[in-house]
């Protein structure tokens, strides 16, 4: 796969959008995600230019005199790792308050710069927010993406498709970091994944935070790695280690705010009772994951529970980078109860629609496994729009009101299924 094959993003609608009629636009996400690349491919036929936080002179300038930096900067900038400079918000707003153009600033950043002390009261109301993320299977396709629109939609036509198989177990590893994905062997991009951990580890985690045990982290992303998909639990993550539970549960949030790790709340209603409020721990891409685990795609096949939790990951963040592209906002969550009722996805969109997501590795599917897409039914009432199982089967199904069966090779191959 070469890197022209890689330059395709669906964010990019999204971004000239936003430049048409906001001062700023922040894209954040993971280090070699792809946000220099946007920004610099929407920006330099557009005219902008690029000043980069992680050139040292650029970086040194900007902090001795944010004011005078911004003020000096060309008509229309990218400002590239702005986390870098919290300094130049306050700086930013003057400039956008006092000449309110539209499109004046993309700014980039590696890690969550919302959590920054005085971003929110600094560019509220000025600022939109583009999240990017490692690259979809569809855009790696560079196909449209399809499978939102059919859920809420209800719309699956009954169709076969060959298995996946072992396929399905390659492209889990390989996640979706554009460098990575270049790299010709599946051990040259293990290779980088590892290298690609270490550095943010040493460089950004440190810039964030001063931890006095850094060693703790990569063994903290490891056991992370290993329980992702499951419920979070501080207390088996900080048993290894001789740090408090509280303290554990910091270094988490910090490896979230670079993109590593994400925690996603459970859902609830008013409907029923005894719900589970844990949250669900995922790793941000199944290729750091498996990088992390020292898995492989021949070891996966062999291991099928930890290839299920990795497919379930792998699914979330698909469903979660088709989910950022869109107009409407799309919440997600997962729900469990009591009695071990899940669903291992719950997406809400608007203030309205409900859909469920199920997740198997298996090549059958049965009547049981929409357990708990049926509890999610009765519970979301006329808010409930579809619930469906994704498996490594050959056929697409109806299993009753609402109810689908469908190939991961149709949701991996963004093969539009309307009928």
């Amino acid at each position: 796969m070469s890197e022209m094959q890689l330059t395709y993003r669906q964010a990019e609608s999204r971004l000239l959008e936003a430049l048409a009629d906001t001062p700023v636009v922040l894209i954040h996400g993971a280090r070699q995600c792809g946000k220099t690349t946007l920004a610099q491919m929407v920006g330099a036929p557009r005219g902008y230019t690029y000043f980069s936080f992680d050139d040292a002179a650029t970086l040194a300038a900007a902090r001795a005199d944010p004011m005078g930096f911004v003020a000096d900067a060309p008509v229309r900038t990218v400002l590239d790792e702005v986390q870098r400079v919290p300094e130049l918000f306050s700086a930013i707003k003057i400039e956008v308050d006092r000449n309110r153009v539209p499109g004046r600033f993309i700014v980039t950043g590696s890690t969550n710069i919302l959590l920054l002390p005085k971003l929110a009261d600094s560019l509220a109301g000025r600022m939109e927010i583009l999240h990017l993320f490692p690259f979809a299977q569809c855009e790696i396709g560079q196909r449209e993406p399809w499978f939102l629109d059919s859920l809420f939609g209800r719309s699956f036509a009954m169709d076969t498709f060959d298995r996946m198989g072992k396929q399905l177990v390659e492209q889990v590893v390989a996640g979706g970091y554009p460098a990575a994905l270049v790299r010709r062997t599946a051990g040259r991009r293990a290779t980088w994944y590892r290298h690609y951990i270490e550095t943010l580890v040493e460089r950004d985690v440190r810039d964030l935070a001063r931890i006095r045990s850094l060693d703790i982290l990569p063994r903290l992303l490891k056991l992370s790695a290993g329980q992702t998909a499951q419920l979070f639990n501080v207390s088996d993550l900080a048993s290894p280690f001789q740090v408090s539970r509280p303290t554990i549960r910091d270094y988490v949030i910090l490896l979230e705010r670079v993109f590593l790790l994400e925690l996603l709340p459970p859902w609830h209603t008013n409907r029923l009772s005894r719900l589970i409020k844990t949250p669900k721990l995922h790793v941000g891409d199944t290729g750091v994951a498996c990088a992390l685990l020292g898995v492989d795609s021949d070891s996966l096949v062999r291991d099928r529970e930890t290839f299920g939790h990795l497919l379930e990951t792998f699914v979330v963040q698909e469903i979660r980078r088709e989910a950022s592209w869109g107009g409407q906002e799309v919440r997600l969550h997962h729900f469990r109860d009591r009695d071990g009722v899940e669903v291992d996805l719950v997406l809400e969109r608007g203030g309205f629609e409900v859909a469920g997501v199920e997740v198997k590795a298996a090549a059958t599917v049965t009547s049981a496994d929409f357990r708990g897409l049926r509890k999610l039914a009765r519970a979301s009432g006329e808010r409930f729009r579809a619930g469906v199982v994704l498996y490594d089967g050959e056929a697409s199904l109806g299993f009753g009101d609402r109810l689908f069966a469908v190939p991961l090779r149709a949701f991996v191959s963004g093969i539009s299924m309307s009928p």
